[in-house]
């Protein structure tokens, strides 16, 4: 009989699994190879970079400081979870609270991400064989008492008309924005490109438009990212690439060019892929006033000037800490009140 599911007991769980995953390339490597079959954005590189931060965010530190907040509820409830398939291992930190609120997961995997996600959650079985119980995959939701679900502006009106009854979450697009007071050093910029082309944009943690002082000097920018130029060597963002290029040249749309990335003057916050939009200041702090009016379409901010906007650091976009909720909506004291 295995040993009750504790609290602690989870915790400590959680942190053995972030052990196991620290040095992922055995576990990855036949899984890696025929994922990036199923869905050609998932390269191995990216598919160990997101358990890598998975790694990083389940030590025991963290855990412990995550935890000691909320209080597990009485009752199990039965929470489906429809998760998102843009970059590996999306939706794990939902599956994540729910399992440590001591809820079931009944989980409806995106068809663009079908293998790592019940790869990873085995070597949580593995570990303590009484999580089995707490993880069910479904191909239609059902018997739930509450949902979790992330998807397109599109999406989440239907999901707002079939859930909207019961307990939900339900997260719509959001793009992520970079401050820069023009006096970033080449490693901060370097960071920058990691927030930029890391997973190639397709997050919404990711880097989509940058706000620049005015005259802001554009070549040291493109200097300081310079080390990411192989990622047009994947056909998919290459693709992308060269469409929108054409795009901009047909319409004779004002932008700047270094062979992998297209930068244009934009006030919207998404742009294409393998574009990033940028948008000049002169007053920081009106710009902040500016962002706050827009919070709601905004995942993170990265920046290095001193704010009081809540803000990451260059380079840390996609290494979020269990306590930075999507769209900055309280999972676990969600979960902890049904």
């Amino acid at each position: 009989m295995s040993e009750i599911l504790t609290p602690r007991l989870r915790l400590d769980i959680f942190a053995e699994l972030g052990r196991t995953l620290r040095n992922p390339e055995g576990y990855f490597a036949e899984l890696a190879g025929s994922a990036k079959h199923q869905n050609a954005w998932f390269t191995s590189a990216s598919i160990l970079k997101a358990a890598e931060a998975i790694a990083d965010m389940l030590n025991q530190i963290d855990l412990e400081q995550w935890l000691e907040g909320y209080e597990n509820p009485e009752n199990q409830r039965s929470v489906g979870l429809i998760l998102p398939g843009n970059i590996p291992l999306a939706g794990f930190h939902d599956i994540l609270c729910v399992l440590a609120s001591g809820h079931k997961a009944l989980i409806k995997l995106s068809s663009q991400d079908q293998k790592l996600i019940p790869f990873i959650l085995q070597q949580l079985i593995t570990i303590h064989p009484g999580f089995k119980e707490q993880i069910e995959y479904v191909e239609r939701l059902k018997d739930f008492d509450a949902v979790i679900a992330t998807g397109s502006n599109n999406t989440s009106r239907y999901f707002e008309y079939y859930f909207g009854k019961v307990p939900h979450i339900i997260r719509k697009n959001r793009n992520s924005i970079a401050i820069l007071s023009g006096k970033e050093s080449s490693s901060q910029l370097e960071g920058l490109g990691y927030d930029i082309f890391d997973y190639f944009g397709l997050g919404c943690r990711n880097v989509s438009k940058i706000y620049v002082p005015q005259g802001y000097d554009f070549p040291a920018f493109f200097r300081g990212i310079e080390k990411f130029r192989p990622v047009s060597d994947h056909h998919k963002y290459s693709n992308n690439y060269d469409y929108n290029k054409s795009i901009f040249l047909v319409n004779q749309d004002k932008h700047l060019d270094n062979g992998f990335l297209l930068v244009r003057e934009d006030k919207r916050l998404a742009s294409p892929l393998a574009v990033l939009y940028y948008e000049e200041y002169d007053d920081k702090d009106m710009l902040e006033q500016e962002i706050r009016s827009i919070s709601d379409q905004i995942q993170c901010i990265v920046t290095g000037i001193s704010t009081q906007l809540d803000t990451v650091e260059f380079g840390k976009s996609q290494h979020p800490k269990l306590w930075d909720y999507a769209d900055g909506v309280d999972t676990m004291a969600f979960l902890g009140g049904l």
